[in-house]
């Protein structure tokens, strides 16, 4: 007899709508999301703020020295109706999005340390099970326990223009091809990371969501998610 509430994890590449559709999924099933992205984002901004991490150089000695001064927690907003992230306190949903964060993501988060202190946080939140968590290595390294897995992906062109679009939404005056730019090393250093690099889990269902609307995609999830429900209870 299983939990009544599942775990699923959702993995993938960078832009591929992975949070869009956790969310969208979470607050169908009424689980809880949980934005390891941001995690992450928050974790560099804070790299970046302690000087630990400067244009592409990383002083580690001072990134996991500063992991101790390190606090993250999501609080729910009912202005926008989102679990969003706090670092030590304070509400940075907003600061994390720039492309500045965005560029230093990946440095921050290959130094072992960084991912075992929110690794372990994450199995934390997930202990009870209802939680929807999206990242790189859920799936994999995180939950490699959890009842659904997915990994979703689409083209490089696809995801930096949707990455394009929700940037200029957001105010943010950038170009495509430093998106794109921005979308092809994020996958490199993901991929080729020797902490917990991407990687597909062996029992994961795959969805390129290249020409695949966002309704369609949560339809299918929502569904897959139901199916799995019922057989764990």
């Amino acid at each position: 007899m299983g939990r009544s509430r599942i775990n699923i994890a959702i993995d993938g590449h960078s832009s591929a709508g992975k949070s869009t559709l956790a969310k969208s999924l979470a607050k169908e099933l009424n689980y809880v999301y949980i934005d390891t992205g941001a995690m992450y984002r928050a974790a560099a901004l804070h790299a970046m703020r302690e000087r630990s991490v400067v244009d592409t150089v990383v002083n580690e000695v001072g990134l996991r020295a500063g992991l101790d001064r390190m606090f993250l927690a999501f609080r729910y907003n009912p202005q926008t109706e989102q679990s969003e992230i706090h670092l030590n306190g304070i509400n940075v949903e907003k600061e994390i999005r720039s492309m500045e964060v965005a560029s230093k993501v990946s440095l921050v988060a290959r130094v072992p340390e960084v991912r075992t202190k929110l690794v372990a946080i994450q199995q934390r939140m997930a202990e009870a099970g209802g939680v929807v968590m999206d990242g790189r290595d859920i799936g994999t390294v995180v939950l490699p326990q959890a009842e659904l897995k997915v990994f979703m992906t689409a083209d490089p062109e696809t995801r930096a223009y949707r990455r394009l679009n929700e940037m200029k939404e957001n105010g943010k005056d950038v170009s495509y091809d430093q998106v794109l730019e921005n979308v092809l090393e994020r996958d490199r250093i993901d991929s080729e990371r020797a902490v917990a690099p991407l990687r597909q889990a062996e029992d994961a269902v795959v969805v390129d969501n290249s020409d695949l609307t966002v309704e369609e995609q949560f339809n299918f999830l929502v569904s897959l998610a139901r199916t799995r429900m019922e057989d764990d209870a």
